[in-house]
C-alpha cells in the first residue's frame, strides 16, 4: 500500500510564486516601484565601487571591504528583483525547479558574504581604533585578502549545504509558493516529506551564521567605545562615532531581518510578515547601504560629486 502511494507521486518539475499581490493595477505599481529600486541599488553601489576604484585615498582596508560589499549587494538585488520584474511583465509566474534551487544556492551566498563581511568590517575598525600602532601589520593586504577568502568560504558551504539538503525533500504537491523568490521557509512548506532535519540545520546553521558575527561585532564596538569615549578631541570622537554608526545601523538592519526570517523552529504558514521580510532583506538593505555609507561619509561624498560633477564639494 505504502509502494502504492509512492509511486502515485509525480516529482513537481515547476514551481508558482504568487508573489507580492494579486491585482494586476497593484502588481503595475509594485513594477514600477521595484524597477526604480534595482536601478537606484545598482547605481548607487557602482558609484561607490567605482569612487574606491579610482581614488587612491580611499584604497584603504575599510574601502576595500566597503567595495567588496557594495558588489554584493548588487548580486542580492539581481538574483531576486529581476526574475520577478520578469514574472510581472510576462504574467507568467512559473519557475522551474532547478531555476528555483539556482536562486536559493546564490541568494544564501551572497547573503552569507554579507554576514561575514560586516564581521570583518567590524575586526577592521576596532584595529584601527583600539589597535592603530599595529593597524597596518595587522590588516595588511594579505589579511584582507585571507578575510574575503574565509567569508566566501564559510558563506559557500552554508549555501551549499542548504541546496544539497532541500534536493533530500520530495515535491509531490501544491506547487504555489507564497513569496515572490524560492527560499527555504517557503519551500518546507510544499514538502511531502519530513522537514524536520532540514529546520533544525536551518536553525542550527543559522545560529552560527548570524550569532557568531553578531558576537564578535559586539564584542568590538565595545573596545571600540571604550577607546573612542578616551579620545580627548570632541572632534575626532565624532568621525570615529560617525563612521562606526554607519557600519552598526546596517548589521542592526541586515541580522535583525535575518534572525526573524531563518532562526524560527516549527513549520509555519508563509504570511505577508515573511513577504516584508524578504522586500527588505532583498531589496531595501541593499538600496540603503550606499546611502547610510555616504551620506555619514565626507570623503565618499567629495569623491563622488567630484567624479560626478567634475569639481570639488563644496562642502
Amino acid at each position: 500500500m505504502d509502494q502504492k502511494a509512492g509511486t502515485n507521486r509525480t516529482a513537481l518539475t515547476e514551481f508558482i510564486l504568487l508573489g507580492l499581490v494579486e491585482s494586476e493595477k497593484l502588481q503595475s505599481v509594485i513594477f514600477v516601484l521595484f524597477l526604480f529600486a534595482y536601478v537606484v541599488t545598482v547605481g548607487g553601489n557602482l558609484s561607490i565601487l567605482g569612487a574606491i576604484l579610482v581614488e587612491p585615498k580611499l584604497h584603504t582596508p575599510m574601502y576595500f571591504f566597503l567595495g567588496n560589499l557594495s558588489v554584493l549587494d548588487v548580486g542580492c538585488i539581481t538574483v531576486t528583483v529581476p526574475p520577478m520584474l520578469c514574472h510581472l511583465l510576462s504574467h507568467k509566474r512559473t519557475i522551474s525547479y532547478d531555476a528555483c534551487l539556482s536562486q536559493l544556492f546564490f541568494f544564501h551566498l551572497l547573503a552569507g558574504l554579507d554576514c561575514f563581511l560586516l564581521t570583518a568590517m567590524a575586526y577592521d575598525r576596532f584595529l584601527a581604533i583600539c589597535q592603530p600602532l599595529t593597524y597596518s601589520i595587522r590588516m595588511s593586504q594579505e589579511v584582507q585578502r585571507l578575510l574575503v577568502a574565509v567569508s566566501w568560504a564559510c558563506a559557500f558551504s552554508n549555501a551549499m549545504t542548504h541546496a544539497i539538503t532541500l534536493t533530500t525533500l520530495n515535491f509531490c504537491g501544491p506547487n504555489e509558493v507564497n513569496h515572490f523568490y524560492c527560499d527555504l521557509p517557503q519551500l518546507f512548506q510544499l514538502s511531502c516529506s519530513s522537514t524536520q532535519l532540514n529546520e533544525l540545520l536551518l536553525f542550527a546553521v543559522g545560529f552560527i551564521m548570524a550569532g557568531t558575527p553578531v558576537v564578535l561585532i559586539i564584542t568590538s564596538y565595545i573596545h571600540v567605545a571604550a577607546a573612542v569615549l578616551r579620545i580627548s578631541s570632541a572632534k575626532a570622537r565624532k568621525k570615529a562615532f560617525s563612521t562606526c554608526s554607519s557600519h552598526l545601523t546596517v548589521v542592526c538592519l541586515f541580522c535583525g531581518t535575518g534572525i526573524f526570517n531563518y532562526m524560527r523552529l516549527g513549520t509555519e504558514e508563509a504570511s505577508d510578515k515573511d513577504k516584508g521580510v524578504g522586500v527588505f532583506n532583498t531589496v531595501i538593505n541593499p538600496m540603503l547601504n550606499p546611502l547610510i555609507y555616504s551620506l555619514r561619509n565626507s570623503d565618499v561624498q567629495g569623491i563622488l560629486w567630484r567624479i560626478l560633477v567634475g569639481r570639488s564639494s563644496p562642502t
